[in-house]
């Protein structure tokens, strides 16, 4: 086997894990825009509601949590009955987007939040990091659990 050959065999197995990372990027990137589609959905749904049931005082901090956290489940369910297969084919990059996806989320949130207040729009929980974190961790989970 000559130079030419051991250059030729290291380029295809170079190329063949950068189309596998790209790969990894693109399944990873396609749950990611799943869930923020989710989350947009739900929060224009979420400022239609609040104009409606307008309160005085607001609720309780926890039990908003909880109402995102079965808002994400439920939201997790509904994808999984439109898109039943799992973007990510990898277990392990599955058990990252756990982690990812609901950081990314969370930040999107928080930065759409942000961008109301400085421009004096009304902000709903959702558009806060820890609202956002906790809608998107239960979809993940529900995916990650009930994904094929």
């Amino acid at each position: 086997m000559g130079l030419t050959q051991t250059r030729t065999n290291a380029m295809e197995i170079l190329g063949e894990f950068i189309i596998q990372a790209v790969g990894w990027i693109l399944q990873l990137l396609g749950e990611i825009l799943l869930q923020m589609i989710a989350e947009l959905i739900v929060e224009l749904i979420g400022h239609g509601f609040k104009k409606t049931f307008r309160r005085r005082e607001p609720s309780r901090p926890w039990l908003a949590a909880i109402g995102y956290l079965f808002f994400g489940a439920a939201a997790g369910l509904l994808s999984i009955w439109l898109v039943p297969e799992h973007f990510i084919k990898a277990d392990w990059l599955r058990l990252l987007n756990l982690a990812l996806t609901p950081i990314t989320a969370g930040l999107l949130m928080g930065w759409i939040g942000a961008r109301r207040r400085h421009r004096a729009k009304e902000v709903i929980r959702l558009e806060t990091f820890a609202y956002g974190f906790c809608f998107a961790f239960s979809m993940a989970v529900m995916r990650y659990v009930l994904g094929k």
